[in-house]
């Protein structure tokens, strides 16, 4: 099969390449979709159909695009990835690992190997949790239109490292090193196929995340730039009187002084106005520096004798 598109049957994706299914979990895409379509289980499931396509393709080594990845969807999935691992298959992998390694003349080689094991489990939970806590918490400041000046997702891929190696010595030494005895053999080449599986898994989460997420990232950062300094431009301070001798007060200006005189945080204006936090911010100060009031009690009184809110509003109001 050539490169997966929307109009496949996700069965027929499914039956070419089985691996992909933790993939499908991860977006939250539940079993039973008969012979439906890519599009069509996307769209039941809210899934964002260009990104599931993106990932299914990459993974599979198949041509992908990345031009309309939706970063919400792929943070989405790659939390949901960090789940997996953490609280099923690394625990799931440990249990069988005990049994695996357990007889009557490997105790302490036994314990060796266990610890071998937990060590590594413990650095891959560090680095996702730092995921989760740091990175993904930025993109999702991103997503409000709120770039932070302190962080960029460059942080986060300078430093970004795959973490599958040592679950690879693993493989090597149970292969190469430790003869288990007749009991455990099976049990031992069962936990091995699932190592090895694991691995791969791991190995090509981290590759989404460097070849997918964090170039998407990097343009969206760009669009937020550009965005917070049109913005910025847009509420420059204009001394200059009008016809009337007034202050000259832009639309967005006098909007956001009427939000003020309502009682409304900086949070509450950006969210009715569709702006950022730090662009309401500047906003403020802008206004306060042009009317030389600096108080929301002052800014209320401007806002009744202007005519930005109506005098039954500002009965309502506590000055």
């Amino acid at each position: 099969m050539q490169r997966y598109t929307a109009s496949n049957r996700l069965r027929d994706i499914v039956a070419d390449n089985s691996l992909l299914l933790p993939a499908l979990s991860r977006f939250g895409i539940t079993l039973g979709f008969g012979d439906s379509q890519v599009a069509t289980v996307c769209e039941s499931n809210g899934v964002d159909t260009n990104t599931f396509l993106a990932v299914i393709n990459f993974i599979s080594g198949k041509p992908f695009e990345t031009d309309n990845i939706d970063i919400y969807t792929l943070t989405s999935y790659l939390k949901s990835a960090h789940n997996y691992f953490i609280d099923y298959r690394l625990p799931d992998i440990r249990r069988r690992l005990i049994e695996a390694i357990s007889s009557g003349n490997s105790g302490d080689i036994s314990l060796v190997i266990l610890k071998f094991y937990d060590e590594y489990v413990a650095e891959v939970k560090r680095h996702m949790i730092y995921e989760n806590n740091h990175v993904f918490t930025y993109v999702e400041s991103l997503l409000k239109n709120e770039k932070k000046e302190d962080y960029s997702i460059s942080n986060f891929r300078d430093k970004h490292q795959p973490i599958h190696a040592k679950l690879r010595e693993l493989k090597e030494i149970l292969i190469c090193h430790f003869t288990a005895d007749t009991a455990h053999i099976d049990v031992l080449n069962s936990l091995l196929f699932d190592i090895i599986i694991c691995e791969r898994d791991l190995g090509t989460h981290c590759k989404v995340e460097d070849d997918l997420f964090i170039p998407a990232v990097e343009k969206f950062e760009k669009n937020v730039s550009s965005r917070q300094h049109r913005e910025v431009m847009e509420v420059a301070i204009d001394d200059n009187l009008d016809e009337k001798g007034d202050i000259r007060l832009t639309p967005r200006e006098r909007d956001i002084i009427a939000s003020i005189a309502r009682g409304m945080s900086n949070k509450e204006i950006a969210d009715k106005l569709c702006l950022s936090v730090h662009t309401v911010s500047t906003h403020r100060r802008n206004i306060c520096a042009k009317l030389d009031i600096h108080s929301a009690s002052g800014i209320t009184i401007f806002a009744l004798l202007h005519g930005l809110i109506s005098i039954d509003e500002g009965k309502k109001l506590r000055l």
